[in-house]
């Protein structure tokens, strides 16, 4: 079956006019095991990149800490100009020996690892940069005005922030122009609701990062199960993906894969035109938190 690519019309401005398509890749997965190293098959890893690309996906996803690095410089090296794909990174996330996520939000090292992401990118100015997490060892506003300097630098072209408060989200409006938040959000946790109404508020983008983490969870499954059953070849995980588009007109969800043919089943899930029967049944769910 041919999969179709993404509807050119479906998109949104992350400001600027720089319209990108609402679903977009996360590329976190291709590196090694647990995001750190190079992938198992890096020919494989780039044919997905590619294939992103070829179905009409022009926003991609990536953070200094994937591999560390080796997301980073897989993009730099697949992908060019002439790609016209809007790259999002972050910083301000250390990865150690045993693989754990460490908040680092240090403004000189956030201005080190811009320089280092440029480099890996292969680019003169990334286009969305965003502060992976706040830290709580560091005054949040020092960490924003970081990258406000990055701004100015003409190092970043947008600024975005992940895994932050509305409270913080405000903070940080008073600084520097925000384009995007990227907060965990899923039809199985919805505990970031309030930042995703504060960015719909603002016309801010919201990346719900892992819309897929809770598509197998019980009280969550059976929903989307009866939901897909009510559509010809349809999978729960489509459900899951079509139901975040859905639920905003910010949200950008960037699901994420290895594969070529996941790959493939997301962007199908992005034509797939619930009911409200469907989106009355899926709002219904009762969220982690």
């Amino acid at each position: 079956m041919t999969t179709e690519p993404l509807d050119p019309d479906d998109t949104f401005d992350l400001g600027d006019g720089l319209a990108v398509s609402r679903l977009g890749f996360g590329a976190m997965r291709l590196t090694g095991e647990d995001v750190i190293g190079t992938p198992a098959d890096e020919r494989a890893a780039r044919s997905v990149l590619r294939r992103a690309v070829d179905l009409g996906v022009d926003f991609v996803d990536t953070a200094d800490s994937y591999g560390p690095g080796v997301n980073e410089r897989l993009i730099g090296e697949e992908l060019d100009a002439g790609d016209d794909v809007v790259v999002a990174s972050k910083a301000g996330l250390l990865r150690n020996r045993d693989g754990d996520w460490i908040p680092h939000g240090d403004p000189d090292f956030l201005r080190n690892q811009v320089l280092c992401s440029l480099d890996r990118l292969s680019t003169d100015s990334i286009d969305l940069y965003q502060l992976h997490r706040p830290d709580p060892e560091v005054p949040f506003e020092e960490s924003v005005h970081a990258f406000a300097e990055m701004k100015d630098a003409g190092q970043i072209d947008r600024v975005g922030l992940s895994n932050v408060s509305v409270d913080q989200l405000e903070t940080a409006r008073e600084v520097v122009e925000i384009a995007t938040v990227q907060n965990r959000y899923d039809v199985g946790n919805r505990g970031e609701e309030d930042v995703l109404r504060a960015c719909e508020g603002y016309d801010i983008g919201f990346i719900p990062w892992g819309p897929m983490y809770a598509v197998e969870e019980g009280g969550v499954a059976e929903v989307l199960e009866a939901v897909a059953d009510e559509h010809d070849d349809t999978t729960p995980r489509q459900v899951a993906l079509a139901w975040l588009l859905e639920r905003s007109d910010v949200t950008l969800p960037i699901p994420g894969t290895s594969s070529v043919e996941h790959l493939e089943s997301n962007v199908t899930a992005s034509r797939l035109e619930l009911t409200d029967d469907d989106v009355a049944k899926l709002d219904g769910i009762d969220p982690q938190s």
